[in-house]
């Protein structure tokens, strides 16, 4: 029998279809959004404003790997926010996707994991995303639409710049 299973150069499995921006597999030869690369080391001002730009673009799926890169390659002390930031990535995807309890609980579950952090750590406006993310979570249990990843997108250094 052979095993039809997408494989990385290095044997390992790794779904080749293409994607959208929130992440779900569209049908071979369908046009996706590019993935990220996994595995790149950046700095985390890099991290902050790639995974800013992803997120303004809709596409929480995307920034949740940028942050996961962040957290698998930089020091154990800052894996606590890289991990917070990813949830709520990940919490947005699922929100806008349309699993209201899954995005709640991801947004819940990040912005519990980064609320105990002190100051702005790399910028990142730990207080202004806890109140956003609980705020979404609230909204996205009640019914209606799924949200618009785009528009909902937090801002990670707080304001917008001018």
């Amino acid at each position: 029998m052979v095993n039809a299973r997408d494989r990385d150069v290095d044997g390992r499995a790794r779904n080749a279809r293409p994607r959208d921006g929130l992440g779900r597999p569209l049908g071979y030869g369908a046009p996706g959004v590019e993935r990220q690369p996994e595995g790149v080391v950046r700095s985390p001002a890099e991290t902050v404003r790639e995974a800013q730009r992803l997120l303004d673009a809709g596409m929480p799926f995307h920034a949740h790997e940028v942050f996961e890169d962040a957290w698998k390659s930089g020091p154990a002390a800052a894996a606590p926010l890289w991990r917070g930031l990813a949830q709520l990535a990940v919490g947005l995807t699922h929100a806008a996707r349309g699993n209201a309890v899954g995005g709640a609980r991801l947004l819940r579950r990040g912005a519990d994991g980064i609320e105990a952090l002190a100051g702005a750590p790399y910028g990142v406006d730990v207080p202004g995303l806890v109140r956003w993310a609980r705020e979404l979570a609230g909204r996205v249990e009640r019914p209606g639409p799924a949200v618009d990843a785009a528009r909902e997108a937090p801002r990670l250094g707080g304001a917008p710049p001018a």
